[in-house]
């Protein structure tokens, strides 16, 4: 049974992740770390909980854990560990964007792997230091990496994508009251959103001569979580063999599956799976990504990266059932 530690313990992922690995047949919870919660029972934040755990809330810290997930916000995993170190046996997992491009992959003499399991399953496997993609990312990269792989990414790419309250975290903010958000739509950052430095990162390590543009218009939506992501480029081949392309790439995949049907977000919800489909109008290929922004976009995958890591069946504690209905 491996040891676990969680830094962050009060927001969405952190929520997710104690859900998760409460029920995981190989992995306990050593603490959950929160600063502003510190000896409070972790049921009376994730009110979910009650009747599950009766954990509280840490401000201390095991140097000594088998594995240590990040769930700080973006920005504040270097400054954590800037004044905590931990032992050579430990692995990492950032949930952050701290270590996502290689220009800040290394740290502290640790080399940070980009952990998106359909893209780097070998490197994930042998190292002790991840860095779990983001939520959009995600969505995004498995929509497009079937194409980068057979190198026709050759156009602008146009990417639209509608994220989930959870998206935008615990802090409230104009953009998160209820008053805002109910019956509301909106996008935000256009062409500028921060994912798209990972999400070009990979494209062009499988097609390096790729030069175009990924056009991503962010969304905000009325529902609390999963992202909906259309994105469409030209493909001068038929849907037959766009569906051949997609279907091979993710044939040795636990998560990503290419529907024959088109989708809705209720398919994904409360599940680490993305779904993805693809339709073709004239030179366009349009291909359609949605996942749960909170687990295949973050906590789910994180624990995917886990087991990866451990060498446990990479599914394991993550037979998921969604809520359809």
């Amino acid at each position: 049974m491996i040891k676990i530690g969680i830094i962050g313990g009060a927001g969405y992922t952190a929520g997710e992740l104690i859900r998760l690995l409460i029920f995981h047949p190989k992995a306990g919870i050593n603490f959950v770390y929160s600063t502003s919660n510190a000896g409070n029972k972790i049921c009376s934040v994730h009110q979910d909980l009650v009747g599950t755990t009766n954990l509280n809330f840490t401000n201390e810290v095991n140097t000594e854990v088998d594995v240590l997930f990040l769930c700080l916000g973006h920005g504040n995993s270097k400054a954590f560990f800037e004044q905590h170190t931990f032992s050579k046996h430990t692995k990492i997992i950032d949930l952050g964007n701290d270590f996502r491009l290689k220009s800040d992959a290394v740290f502290q003499d640790n080399t940070f792997v980009y952990g998106l399991p359909e893209l780097q399953k070998n490197a994930i496997v042998n190292t002790n230091y991840i860095a779990n993609p983001g939520c959009f990312a995600t969505a995004i990269q498995l929509a497009l990496l079937p194409l980068a792989h057979c190198k026709l990414l050759s156009n602008d790419v146009h990417v639209n994508a509608v994220t989930g309250a959870t998206g935008a975290g615990t802090s409230l903010s104009k953009t998160t009251h209820f008053m805002w958000r109910d019956n509301n739509f909106s996008y935000y950052k256009p062409f500028i959103h921060q994912h798209l430095g990972e999400i070009n990162q990979s494209v062009k390590q499988l097609q390096d001569s790729f030069s175009s543009e990924i056009l991503f218009m962010p969304n905000r939506g009325n529902f609390s979580r999963g992202i909906f992501a259309t994105a469409y480029t030209n493909f001068e081949g038929s849907l037959d063999d766009a569906k051949a392309i997609y279907k091979s790439f993710y044939k040795d995949a636990a998560f990503t599956f290419v529907s024959d049907e088109e989708l809705h977000l209720k398919q994904v919800v409360n599940t680490n799976k993305c779904l993805l489909h693809l339709h073709k109008h004239n030179n366009k290929l349009l291909i359609t990504s949605t996942i749960d922004n909170l687990l295949k976009g973050a906590s789910g995958q994180a624990i995917q990266n886990m087991n990866l890591m451990f060498g446990f069946t990479e599914t394991e504690g993550l037979q998921l059932k969604g809520t359809y209905f």
